[in-house]
């Protein structure tokens, strides 16, 4: 009987210190985020990351993907002159970034990109005309805990929920993989950089 008992007690024991451990780890996880103050718990268990710090704002890659400029993703590029005729061995690939201003002070949105792959070639986005493509993602004036999108904005509400950056690329970066934005804060000469999907 005694035994029977000091089993289940070790058990007990045992079950209580994976417990603690587990809550330790996914306590840990959360707390060092600490530049991530305006993104809530929840945010984080719905799997809404990674995220990303430029200067002292916060950005996030709604999605990463090749777009098609004949199918349902022609109003990404309004504004493009030409845009289905761009030469056979090119895509058209887009990043959809969101931002939120986790600074005490207005800061203004990056502005500034540069894609590169693994082979070293480098890519620049191209230009787009926020008056005339809704969906283009601008340098923004943000306050405390403002974010861009704006949550009222067609971009915002569109399933990419997020601004699109928007690259002509040959079809060799396939080879080149993977792709990495470089994100510029306003006047700096360093970039924070995210590696993404292709």
């Amino acid at each position: 009987m005694e035994v029977k008992t000091a089993h289940r007690t070790l058990r007990l024991a045992a079950l209580v210190a994976v417990v603690a451990v587990a809550l330790l780890l996914s306590g840990c996880s959360l707390s060092q985020r600490k530049v991530l103050t305006g993104i809530t718990e929840d945010q984080f268990s719905n799997g809404i990351e990674p995220y990303f710090n430029v200067g002292g704002i916060t950005y996030q890659i709604q999605e990463s993907r090749a777009l098609n400029a004949f199918g349902s993703d022609v109003e990404y590029f309004a504004g493009i002159k030409d845009a289905q005729n761009i030469p056979p061995g090119d895509f058209w690939y887009g990043v959809f970034l969101w931002a939120k201003n986790q600074s005490n002070q207005t800061l203004t949105t990056a502005d500034h990109f540069i894609l590169t792959d693994s082979a070293g070639n480098s890519y620049k986005p191209i230009t787009l005309n926020p008056n005339v493509n809704q969906f283009a993602w601008t340098a923004t004036p943000l306050q405390k805990g403002d974010i861009e999108p704006n949550a009222d904005s067609v971009m915002a509400t569109d399933s990419p929920g997020g601004g699109v950056v928007l690259f002509e690329l040959p079809n060799s970066v396939y080879q080149n993989r993977p792709l990495t934005l470089h994100i510029y804060a306003q006047g700096a000469t360093k970039a924070a950089s995210v590696s993404l999907d292709l």
